[in-house]
């Protein structure tokens, strides 16, 4: 399968960046691992409509589809990159090497999870994953939800929740009552994120919304029951069913690393993440192969969407469009900006672990066992830590905000894969 515009990610960026490309007459394919398109912001699901403009963005897609023009792989993930402008991919059921020749990255982000005692609890997810959850169909009817972490996220998930029927006891953000209220202020500099941010805090204006808290213990026998929650000098107990606890997100730029592409480390909520460095024109530095969206830098869905629009731009050398946007592009930089200012993360949260603390979920690796070493690379040796399933997107991206470690690039696959699909690989080579 050959493609002149080949995008990896179906979230606002790369939506918007298949949509400009297939209307310019380009033949296009659009790879996701999720079953529909949308990614994390436009999720969709048996009980959750998504918004108008999403809406019509996915009719849109669906229409170019139809005619032909667009070729939409769902459920579909990249394992490796391949020589010569190719990607191994594969699905439930069968391997497939995409060419391309113009890439757009549009891996998007992931939410960032910090360790502390009961973490790994049944009923405890992150903020983003228990919408996921929710907007999948579980039933939370009736149930109690703590809701913490740090970000305009705690307050969708919030709103998520309560539609689903569930009873949200507590908002509880780490950033101080002073970094919020000052962010809230500048958020008149962009009148639409002013908007949604009063009408979710009019819809949540009888929930508590403790700032400068978070939570120092989930606890239960066999599953959560309460949490245990830091509020100034005070740690108080809220009985609840479900935690969705996250700190912010981290970019996904495993794609960009393991194409070749320059990493750099950009500050983001006072933790320096790896990021896919790009130019005025999304182009990577990699010739061919554009990103957008947040593995460049988290910025919100509406950055996403005007990135990806410059990139399939840049991509198809429409420049005089490409630039039309940077306006644009430029407003929403300058909120990111104030996001990671506003909600940096507090240093205490370093410290909630203690030395029996589960900090590798794969590998069962305490984080007294990995606080001893000197590096993520030293850690990986000797206690297995980020050598599961996850090859340590969950604790390789808490070890670099507990003890300053970078990561490092990864190895391909960059996904569990059957061997049939690798077996493919060497197959075209």
């Amino acid at each position: 399968m050959n493609f002149d515009i080949l995008v990896v990610g179906a979230g606002p960026a790369g939506l918007n960046a298949a949509l400009t490309a297939a209307q310019a007459g380009a033949r296009v394919g659009l790879v996701d691992d999720n079953a529909l398109a949308g990614g994390q912001v436009w999720r969709q699901g048996p009980h959750h409509r998504a918004s108008a403009h999403a809406r019509a963005v996915f009719d849109q897609i669906d229409t170019f589809v139809r005619r032909g023009a667009l070729t939409h792989l769902t459920g579909t993930r990249i394992v490796q990159a391949l020589p010569e402008r190719r990607l191994l991919a594969e699905d439930a059921h069968d391997a497939r090497v995409l060419g391309y020749d113009r890439l757009i990255v549009a891996s998007g982000a992931r939410e960032r999870f910090l360790p502390y005692p009961g973490w790994t609890l049944p009923g405890v997810t992150g903020a983003g994953g228990l919408q996921a959850l929710m907007k999948g169909g579980m039933d939370v009817r009736g149930e109690r939800i703590v809701i913490a972490g740090s970000g305009p996220l705690l307050l969708a998930a919030a709103i998520t929740a309560r539609a689903q029927g569930a009873s949200v006891v507590a908002l509880v953000e780490q950033a101080g009552s002073a970094s919020v209220r000052r962010f809230a202020a500048q958020l008149v500099r962009t009148p639409a994120k002013l908007g949604q941010a009063l009408r979710m805090r009019f819809d949540l204006r009888a929930t508590p919304y403790w700032c400068g808290s978070y939570v120092i213990e989930a606890c239960g026998e066999t599953r959560l029951t309460h949490v245990r929650v830091q509020r100034g000098n005070e740690a108080v107990s809220v009985a609840c069913d479900r935690l969705a606890c996250a700190y912010g997100l981290v970019p996904n730029a495993s794609l960009g690393a393991e194409l070749g592409c320059r990493i750099d480390d950009q500050p983001l909520a006072g933790v320096r993440d790896a990021v896919i460095v790009v130019d005025d024109w999304q182009a990577t530095s990699v010739e061919h192969v554009y990103a957008a969206g947040e593995c460049t830098g988290v910025g919100g869905m509406e950055l996403s969407a005007v990135e990806g629009c410059i990139a399939a731009h840049a991509a198809l050398g429409e420049r005089a469009r490409a630039q039309a946007r940077f306006a644009g592009r430029e407003r929403y930089r300058r909120f990111a900006a104030r996001l990671s200012e506003a909600f940096v993360l507090d240093a205490r949260l370093r410290d909630l672990a203690s030395p029996q603390t589960t900090f590798c979920r794969c590998e069962d690796v305490a984080f007294g066992d990995v606080a001893q070493h000197r590096s993520w690379r030293d850690a990986k040796l000797h206690t297995r830590c980020g050598m599961g399933p996850c090859q340590g997107k969950i604790c390789g991206t808490a070890a670099s905000f507990c003890f300053g470690w970078t990561q490092g690039i990864p190895r391909p696959p960059l996904a569990p894969a059957r061997i049939g699909t690798l077996l493919a690989a060497q197959a075209e080579d």
